[in-house]
């Protein structure tokens, strides 16, 4: 992850991180780690994946300041039933960690986008936590 890469005034994440050919990218190389995590895949089995991507293109474009304004189901109700527990929301959020340390942000900007994934954590986990004690 760069650390001396833009600044947090130039512009918005949607910016920073290269705009929408970049959000589409940092789309289709999240899922393919999230597809290759035999832990996650079979929340995907059933899922018509050129719809769920188009959907998260525009969940995270405008999350992250884009002009792109996200037409899908509130994240609640795309969840609803899918028995999420935390421990899988945390791989998923790792996999995005790998996926933003191939662009062009600063360590800061990488934080602030996981912090805005973050605030719908209880809209996706459904499950309890999954830790095991």
């Amino acid at each position: 992850m760069s650390t001396t890469s833009h600044s947090e005034g130039q512009g918005s994440l949607f910016d920073r991180i290269g705009g929408a050919k970049a959000v589409r990218s940092l789309v289709e190389d999240f899922y393919a780690l999230v597809l290759a995590d035999p832990s996650l895949a079979h929340f995907f089995a059933h899922a018509d994946m050129n719809k769920l991507r188009r959907m998260q293109y525009e969940m995270f474009a405008a999350a992250l300041g884009g002009p792109v304004k996200y037409t899908g189901r509130p994240i609640v109700h795309a969840h609803h039933g899918l028995n999420i527990a935390l421990v899988d929301y945390q791989r998923f959020v790792q996999h995005l960690f790998d996926t933003l340390a191939k662009f062009p942000l600063s360590e800061q900007d990488c934080y602030d986008i996981i912090s805005r994934l973050n605030l719908y954590t209880n809209d996706v986990v459904s499950a309890g936590t999954g830790i095991v004690g």
